[in-house]
């Protein structure tokens, strides 16, 4: 059986490393072979065509006889339903599986539609988004009162307009966006990669002429 492993990156790397050590841990028991791994660094709600990693994946698994997908988690194929609905759509259309060990779901089973895990796998994306949803209005009911409140009290906020960041601070955090930017990417496909605002990309782009690309 060969296998790809598709995990989302956050900006807790425990997270992502724990997703894909359950995985391989699981596909060793299974003795299943490890093909790749694919990491998806969700910037909003992209539709799935302005993911590259997304598109790679599929791809990939049309061209090397991959039999199964495996995710830890049905929430990381997509930020919202319709986007994680329609990847496992275009792995049904494609013959291949789509396997969730949290709940030990499989989409396929001897290539026919497995109609009971494409109903779980629909409510669950729901619950995830409804969760999704409401963590964003708490967050911004709590960042209102936090405004509100700092308003109150005379508490300026924000970044010191002083501020300004070294040569060598902005090497350092945008290292691999300026490595992008040598080999002659657009500011759209940096922004598509790494997630980085195309204002900041462009003036990088502005530093990496002045002090970088010697």
């Amino acid at each position: 059986m060969r296998v790809v492993l598709f995990c989302r990156v956050s900006t807790n790397s425990q997270d992502y490393n724990r997703q894909v050590n359950e995985l391989t841990v699981y596909c060793q028991q299974q003795r299943w072979n490890i093909e790749r791994v694919f990491a998806n660094k969700v910037s909003g709600a992209k539709k799935n065509e302005e993911r590259p990693e997304i598109m790679e994946m599929v791809e990939y698994v049309k061209t090397h006889s991959i039999d199964r997908v495996c995710v830890l988690e049905i929430s990381r194929l997509g930020r919202n339903t319709l986007e994680a609905l329609k990847v496992i759509q275009l792995f049904n259309e494609i013959g291949i599986c789509l396997y969730v060990k949290n709940y030990n779901l499989e989409t396929l089973i001897k290539g026919k539609i497995n109609p009971i895990a494409s109903l779980i796998c629909t409510i669950l994306l729901e619950i995830a988004q409804m969760e999704r949803l409401t963590i964003r209005e708490r967050m911004a009911s709590g960042r209102e009162q936090y405004i509100a409140k700092c308003r109150k009290e005379g508490i300026k906020m924000g970044r010191p307009s002083t501020y300004k960041k070294t040569d060598e601070q902005m090497k350092a955090q945008y290292s691999k966006e300026i490595s992008l930017l040598r080999k002659g990417l657009s500011l759209r496909q940096i922004n598509a990669i790494t997630g980085t605002s195309i204002m900041t990309i462009r003036k990088l782009y502005k530093f990496a002429d002045k002090a970088i690309l010697k």
